[in-house]
């Protein structure tokens, strides 16, 4: 198992997610405030709420999976991390 490829493929995940939600969250808002102002309706932001955020949850769970939380090795993983934050 090559971990500087896992670890990139991680990386890139997470950078993914993290642009993915920041235009998220600003295209939302603009949105928010044209339907606010101008249409004094939020059906249009809900609908692209909906949709987008089903996208940018994908992403998330791509970047942060919670399956190696399960995995039989996860105790010793946290230990290791635990030891390494100590300096030990």
């Amino acid at each position: 198992m090559d971990f500087r490829a896992e670890a990139e493929k991680r990386a890139d995940a997470k950078i993914k997610f993290e642009e993915n939600l920041y235009k998220y969250l600003i295209v939302n808002s603009i949105i928010a405030v044209i339907c606010f102002v101008f249409l004094h309706s939020f059906s249009l932001l809900f609908f692209v709420m909906l949709f987008w955020g089903i996208s940018v949850l994908h992403d998330f769970f791509r970047a942060y999976p919670f399956g190696e939380m399960v995995a039989p090795n996860y105790r010793e993983k946290m230990i290791n991390k635990e030891l390494s934050k100590m300096g030990e």
